[in-house]
């Protein structure tokens, strides 16, 4: 159950760089008055851009939006980093090999589609109860096993051949690192690479055209927020008839055959939750379809007793 009293909505903070994820997550409550903040995927201090937070109740959906993010990168070729960026160390240098715009589109097909990828030493992925970037701050090297990530977009955008660096468009599933596919992509050049800069333009199902620059979190009033429901459409949705409402609010499951959804985009799990609608329009939570027929409450907002 959830109560909704209070804030409750998304804001997507436009993140800039020297700052941390959690910094954001403080200036959020600072602005609202509130401690109930969270955010939807990290971003490491130096990456720029959408990092979407969920105020008051609306931080138990985190676990419900979409996991693809996007983003704008620019790769350094000619050289490898501990930290497979340029804040770590260099730890080798090779000259810049002649590569056209066509070597670097052939270069890039083997890393589009489901791929399996290594995470950087400098990476937050558990290693024996600890954090791998730990043991990286204390010179160690782990062996990091790959993992099964998808890139389901890679474009090249931007090519200098002076500089050995290149802009790429990503569009990735959840936990894909940019600074691995910088590593792989340079090693599979023979030359070495590493991630130069990175922005995030989509995370969760919002954009930057939502975004607002943190700095505008200094002075009141608060930016209103976004609805719940605007991060849920990647969800199928039941709209509750007035005599189903307060059975949804006291968390009783909504009897008699399975209840249709709202038009549902081809390849969404019929069996996947659902966001379920109040009569008014407003969020009413999250269900699940139950095999023994109905919706089955798994988050209710305004809950009633």
């Amino acid at each position: 159950m959830a109560a909704t009293s209070g804030p409750c909505g998304f804001l997507v903070v436009d993140k800039p760089a020297g700052i941390t994820s959690h910094g954001c997550v403080a200036a959020v409550r600072r602005a609202y008055g509130l401690r109930r903040v969270g955010h939807g995927g990290t971003l490491d201090p130096a990456v720029t851009g959408v990092l979407p937070m969920a105020i008051g109740p609306a931080t138990r959906l985190l676990p419900y939006l979409g996991g693809a993010k996007a983003y704008l990168g620019v790769v350094q070729l000619g050289l490898r980093s501990s930290s497979d960026d340029l804040d770590g160390t260099v730890l080798d240098r090779q000259p810049l090999p002649h590569l056209g715009r066509g070597e670097l589109e052939e270069a890039l097909k083997p890393f589009r589609g489901p791929i399996l990828q290594v995470p950087p030493q400098v990476s937050a992925v558990h290693v024996d109860g600890e954090r791998a970037y730990a043991r990286a701050r204390r010179g160690e090297t782990v062996a990091l096993e790959p993992r099964p990530v998808t890139i389901e977009q890679l474009q090249l955008i931007g090519w200098d051949p002076a500089s050995g660096q290149l802009e790429l468009a990503v569009r990735c599933s959840a936990g894909t690192y940019i600074r691995s596919l910088a590593r792989d992509l340079g090693d599979s050049l023979g030359c070495g690479g590493a991630l130069a800069r990175l922005r995030r333009t989509e995370a969760l199902g919002f954009d930057l055209s939502e975004a607002i620059p943190l700095d505008r979190l200094a002075a009141p009033p608060a930016p209103p927020l976004l609805d719940p429901l605007q991060a849920l459409g990647h969800l199928a949705q039941y709209r509750l008839n007035p005599a189903e409402l307060l059975d949804w609010r006291c968390g009783r499951r909504l009897q008699g055959d399975p209840p249709p959804v709202e038009a549902s985009p081809s390849g969404r799990d019929p069996a996947g939750p659902v966001a379920v609608v109040a009569p008014d329009g407003r969020l009413a939570g999250i269900a699940q379809p139950s095999p023994e027929g109905g919706l089955r409450p798994r988050l209710v907002f305004d809950a009633a007793g």
